[in-house]
């Protein structure tokens, strides 16, 4: 019987010499899931994510994908585990020098043998699901922000991926353009299944659409609350958890106590 667990992580420290940046960080996600990664500025929220992308390779712990310890396997192993994980940065990250399409195109030509006319079709698919289905001739700098992050959407979705990883999706958004993307990654995991992991401090966005998460503490260097965003809201008794959730006053100097 397959796990329900697809992403697990287990006492995750990331260090630079003397400097810790997290210790002792664990929690698991469940497939299908929305969960986020919170918490205030300078706490880790990115670390975390590129941790568990391939990006920053852990000091200690274990990151096992479906049931695969990530990090211990080799460099070609982690790149298959990676073509199923579909990446949108918080600048979108697309490339200034090509088309809409073309951006959508480029792991499906880095990745795939798949011939030009292939691509397209697929390009064209995805670009409809995010609702860009007229923009593939369009350079991103002909783009609105919020156009923006769904052609980047677009592009993580190229290689149909079990795990989708937001880093501010909402970010420099407005508030009617930030929903429209909120429904959106709700229907990609209500229509596909998509496991989504969301780095966030959006409070509407993490309210509205994630089902867990864990709170980082900049202070403490690790994960001082877990579970959905709206019951950390109403029932955490860590005051700096409930004051960032509620968008009151944080006590003292805004850390948690060791």
């Amino acid at each position: 019987m397959p796990s329900r667990w697809k992403l697990q992580v287990e006492g995750l420290a990331v260090g630079f010499g003397d400097v810790v940046v997290l210790r002792d960080v664990s929690f698991r996600i469940a497939a299908g899931s929305i969960f986020a990664v919170m918490g205030g500025s300078g706490c880790g929220k990115s670390t975390v994510l590129k941790a568990m992308i391939g990006l920053l390779r852990p000091s200690a712990g274990v990151i096992h994908v479906g049931g695969e310890d990530y990090w211990a396997a080799d460099d070609a192993r982690r790149a298959e585990i990676g073509r199923g994980f579909g990446i949108l940065f918080q600048n979108g990250a697309l490339w200034n020098s090509m088309s809409v399409a073309d951006n959508v195109a480029l792991p499906l030509r880095m990745l795939t043998r798949l011939d030009e006319a292939a691509i397209a079709a697929l390009v064209r698919v995805k670009l409809s699901l995010v609702g860009l289905g007229g923009a593939g001739g369009t350079m991103p700098a002909e783009l609105s922000g919020g156009m923006r992050k769904r052609a980047a959407l677009a592009r993580a979705l190229a290689l149909d991926p079990d795990i989708l990883f937001f880093d501010e999706p909402t970010s420099g958004l407005d508030p009617v353009t930030a929903k429209r993307l909120d429904d959106l990654i709700l229907e990609l995991r209500d229509g596909f299944g998509t496991t989504v992991v969301m780095v966030s401090h959006d409070l509407p966005s993490l309210f509205g659409i994630c089902d867990d998460g864990i709170f980082l503490d900049a202070g403490s260097r690790t994960a001082i609350a877990s579970g959905a965003p709206a019951m950390l809201r109403d029932q955490c008794q860590q005051p700096f958890v409930r004051a960032f959730m509620t968008r009151e006053r944080p006590p003292d100097d805004g850390e948690a106590s060791p």
